[in-house]
């Protein structure tokens, strides 16, 4: 005998949905958290007293974080992604430029004899391929 026979279909749906259900609310639990832990306009205390919020009335906690507080998450989760943007970029930058420090003082001294940059700018420059 076969043992899903005991097992009806809409059984199944409804043991999907409720995982379903049990994931997605993990997941905000998780944002909520990480949340929490990112704010820097809270102090210790409330941090606590939002967490122990969350855990001891867990969907109603989980909800009303995100009803009280959905602009200002927002906004963090904006700033962090622009700063892991920026932080990108600058690396980006700094690997982008495969110029051997001969190259750039070379580079730098060509623009000084034709006189687009000065002596101390050249000597910032030599400095900069250097160190």
């Amino acid at each position: 005998m076969p043992l899903a026979s005991d097992y009806p279909f809409l059984d199944v749906l409804w043991s999907m949905i409720i995982f379903f259900v049990f994931i997605i609310w993990i997941w905000l639990l998780i944002t909520v958290f990480a949340d929490v832990f990112r704010r820097r306009d809270i102090g210790g205390g409330m941090k606590a007293v939002w967490l122990i919020f969350v855990i001891l009335l867990p969907y109603l906690g989980v909800f009303i974080y995100l009803i009280a507080e959905h602009d200002g998450m927002a906004d963090r989760s904006m700033a962090q992604m622009q700063q892991a943007k920026a932080q990108q970029d600058e690396y980006i930058k700094s690997v982008a430029s495969n110029a051997s420090p001969a190259d750039q003082i070379a580079q730098a001294k060509s623009l000084l004899d034709s006189g687009a940059i000065t002596q101390a700018e050249f000597d910032a420059l030599k400095a900069k391929a250097l160190g």
